[in-house]
Parts: C-alpha cells; sequence; structure tokens
C-alpha cells in the first residue's frame, strides 16, 4: 500500500503524507488517476488502473503563465499548475446538472475567476454547508465536503475532500488574488 501511495505521489496526485492505509484520501487520489485515464472510477487499484500507474498518467494541466487553480470540468478534475506544469491533481466533484430550488440549475460557471474571499471555518447557506471555501465567482467556492465521489453532484461549487481542503489552506495554496481557471 505504502508503494502504490508513494507512485501517486510521485506522479502528483494529492493524497497527504503516504502511511501505508488506504484511507479516503488514497481512494480521492486514484479517482483522479482514474479520470485521467479515462477508465471506470472506482477507486479500486485493478489492472486497469495498476497499468495507468505503470505508465505514468498526469492530468495536462493546459499551457498558462504563471500560478493558477485549473478546473477540468470534463474529467472534473482540480489541479495546481505553475507555468503550464503540474503541480497538484485532486478529485473534486462540481456542478451536476440538476434543476434545484425551482429553477436553478446545478452548474459550475467557467471562464477565469479569482479568489476575492474566504472563510476558515464552516458556511452554511440555504443549499447546505461548505467547508473553509475559498470562493471565486458570487457564491461559488472550492471548498471541503465530507462527499466528493467520482462523478458531479455539487450544486456548481468545486467539491474536494475535507482533508484536501485543510492540506490546501495549511499550506497556502490558494491565497486571496490566485486565478481560479474552470474549463470544460
Amino acid at each position: 500500500m505504502l508503494a502504490l501511495q508513494q507512485r501517486l505521489v510521485a506522479l502528483h496526485y494529492w493524497l497527504g503524507t503516504p502511511d501505508g492505509v488506504f484511507g479516503d484520501s488514497t481512494e480521492q487520489a486514484v479517482y483522479a488517476l482514474q479520470k485521467a485515464e479515462s477508465i471506470e472510477r472506482d477507486g479500486l487499484v485493478g489492472p486497469v488502473t495498476e497499468a495507468a500507474l505503470s505508465r505514468g498518467v498526469m492530468p495536462e494541466p493546459r499551457p498558462a503563465q504563471g500560478y493558477l487553480i485549473e478546473v477540468d470540468l470534463a474529467d472534473d478534475v482540480l489541479m495546481f499548475v505553475t507555468a503550464g506544469r503540474l503541480v497538484w491533481a485532486f478529485n473534486t466533484s462540481t456542478g451536476g446538472g440538476y434543476v434545484y430550488t425551482g429553477t436553478a440549475v446545478a452548474d459550475t460557471p467557467v471562464g477565469v475567476f479569482t479568489i476575492f474571499r474566504e472563510v476558515d471555518g464552516v458556511v452554511t447557506d440555504n443549499l447546505g454547508q461548505l467547508w473553509r471555501p475559498k470562493f471565486f465567482d458570487a457564491g461559488f467556492a472550492i471548498h471541503g465536503d465530507s462527499y466528493v465521489p467520482p462523478y458531479p453532484v455539487s450544486h456548481g461549487c468545486v467539491r474536494v475532500s475535507d482533508e484536501a481542503i485543510d492540506w490546501i489552506w495549511t499550506h497556502g495554496m490558494a491565497p486571496i488574488g490566485t486565478r481560479v481557471w474552470i474549463y470544460g
């Protein structure tokens, strides 16, 4: 298990510190790898996933200048990127495309934004709770959640695991002013 975690980290999939335990953060990293390879997103490390690991599959950020966060809606992967090079990749769950509260559609906005507000704690609104949100467009944020499946289910925010957002905060990865590029 430790070798699996070390390989994922070497390929820039975030899972925290490798500890030899297949927990939620390791499963989240496996989801991100499976998304990058366009294979079944089951969180299991079977032969197809092992082959992707062996080939060194990583998500490919778009060419960009400087430091930014990229969210690829087609693969549902969040990436920290410096000068077009992948720093870290995370499983994310974005807008599920369903209708809620009458006529609102659960879509994640597309474009280039800037993190303009953050709350180091829980924000509760009529749609639920956001853990340690980093707001980039009106009420849309990158935030932690205890439920981050390998497919889009959010109202439009960019969900990462609670452990991931805690790490993002602790390591200053998304301060106010950070660009967020969301594309599909």
